[in-house]
């Protein structure tokens, strides 16, 4: 008797991943969900979890041909179908309609062509082009002219880096305050509280790592929504 394959663990994006990628292609001119393909996200998804057509088709309760004629776009599943699939697979059923992203062993990136977001005091643009280092992203910090992160301290898991790149910049953790200049850098564990200051009457900019431990930290999402001006 043949056993069906086992799928492999689908790990998603983290939480700070995926708020980070969704405010980058919102700037952006990122696929809209109606040009999402779900037979290529089908597929996808089978690969990676090292499945064939049969082990998929055995599974989830399908027949063979059903899912290559939804792989091959020759059919569109309705939701009884996919939440068989989503069952196989072993995911959410909005993984479907995820947008599928080419992984690339390298990511080589020009000045003024990387991803971006604003948030109220700057901007961030994404170091890494999509490729995970594990948890970590590697960002590109811009902070506008005298303005500050809210009074109210950061908190989240794992650890941030700094390397201030231009101007004059202030980041408070805990009880410390490090100055940091051209050429200066921080690294420190982000459970501790933290908040910075742009103290310029430019702009700062700095190469900024977050590097969440949970992989459901919400909290990492404050990065994005702070809004405070040095008076």
């Amino acid at each position: 008797m043949v056993h069906p394959e086992t799928p492999k663990s689908y790990e998603p994006q983290s939480h700070w991943r995926s708020l980070l990628m969704q405010s980058m292609q919102d700037s952006s001119d990122a696929p809209s969900p109606s040009e999402i393909n779900v037979g290529r996200r089908l597929q996808e998804l089978r690969i990676i979890q090292g499945l064939s057509l049969r082990a998929l088709a055995e599974i989830s309760g399908l027949n063979v041909n059903t899912l290559s004629l939804i792989e091959n776009e020759k059919t569109s599943p309705n939701v009884s179908t996919l939440q068989q699939l989503a069952a196989g697979l072993n995911v959410p059923i909005t993984t479907f309609f995820e947008s599928i992203v080419s992984q690339e062993p390298y990511v080589f990136q020009k000045a003024g062509e990387r991803p971006e977001t604003s948030f109220p005091q700057g901007i961030l643009e994404d170091l890494g082009g999509g490729l995970a280092l594990g948890e970590a992203t590697p960002l590109l910090m811009t902070l506008d002219a005298n303005q500050s992160s809210n009074p109210e301290p950061i908190v989240h898991t794992g650890q941030e880096f700094l390397y201030c790149l231009e101007g004059r910049m202030a980041f408070f953790v805990g009880e410390e305050e490090f100055v940091l200049e051209p050429g200066d850098s921080l690294i420190f564990e982000a459970h501790i509280p933290h908040r910075w200051e742009n103290r310029n009457d430019g702009r700062s900019r700095a190469i900024l790592v977050i590097c969440p431990a949970d992989h459901a930290d919400h909290l990492v999402s404050q990065h994005l929504h702070n809004d405070s001006q040095i008076s």
